[in-house]
């Protein structure tokens, strides 16, 4: 993102405002040094729900932040709000990820090892992660299903291109209904009988879709193959990648 940041040592007290990068910091034998995450950095739960919470992602408390006196925080771009993060930029070391593609997560991973001394953790992540997904390219060689991925109600919205679960859709096989789109548009149900999609994808987060909500997707569409999916191995950018791309092969098997 342009930022600098140095530090002096290793650092010791370290504020992880991202949950999958928290997660990523336990994999890496970082997690020690944690002091604080956000209240939806739940994975390892036996070891996070012990840490001091700072609220959530995007309203996270300022002066919590100050009372646990990091020498390192760690954000990203996407998902904590800017104006918060400069506040904390102008007292302590705040370095910010920006990821939007499997090579930005290895970056973003390798650059985290580093960041905490943990290099040959981070490398060692990088190269499992992308033989894994190496290992997905014959699914790009069979007829790609169209998807539509949901990832909120009231309004619906749909993750489009230039997103990390945009770039997870292509490396599963899969081609994304709303790519024509970018970010996450608010879109009608009825914009779903013009795309016409192979399958709708609702993603267990942010919004927790349940089978309930099949048949306002259902209706009219008798032939539409609909899916609740876990929304962590779409987004998640960290260590839970790890379980991605056998889930994303079992998704495929699924299809009609």
């Amino acid at each position: 993102m342009g930022r600098a940041v140095v530090l002096k040592q290793i650092p010791r007290r370290i504020v992880s405002l991202v949950p999958s990068q928290s997660e990523l910091l336990h994999h890496l034998g970082a997690g020690e040094s944690l002091v604080g995450i956000t209240k939806f950095c739940v994975h390892p739960e036996s070891r996070f729900k012990t840490i001091a919470k700072v609220g959530g992602t995007k309203q996270f408390k300022i002066e919590r932040i100050r009372h646990l006196s990091p020498d390192l925080i760690i954000g990203n771009k996407e998902e904590n709000d800017q104006q918060a993060m400069e506040v904390l930029m102008k007292e302590f070391p705040v370095w910010m990820s920006d990821v939007s593609d499997l090579a930005s997560a290895l970056e973003m991973i390798g650059q985290i090892g580093l960041l905490t001394g943990t290099t040959s953790q981070s490398d060692e992540l990088i190269k499992t992660l992308q033989s894994d997904f190496d290992g997905l390219l014959d699914l790009n060689k069979e007829e790609r299903p169209k998807v539509a991925y949901f990832i909120w109600r009231r309004p619906y919205m749909v993750a489009a291109a230039e997103t990390f679960i945009h770039d997870m859709l292509e490396r599963a096989g899969f081609e994304n209904a709303f790519a024509h789109l970018r970010r996450y548009p608010e879109i009608q149900l009825t914009d779903l009988d013009r795309i016409k999609p192979d399958a709708i994808f609702l993603s267990s987060e942010p919004y927790p879709f349940k089978e309930r909500h099949f048949e306002e997707f259902r209706f009219g569409r008798k032939e539409v193959f609909i899916e609740r999916v876990d929304g962590e191995l779409f987004s998640w950018y960290g260590s839970r990648l790890l379980l991605a791309a056998p889930y994303f092969r079992q998704l495929r098997g699924k299809m009609p």
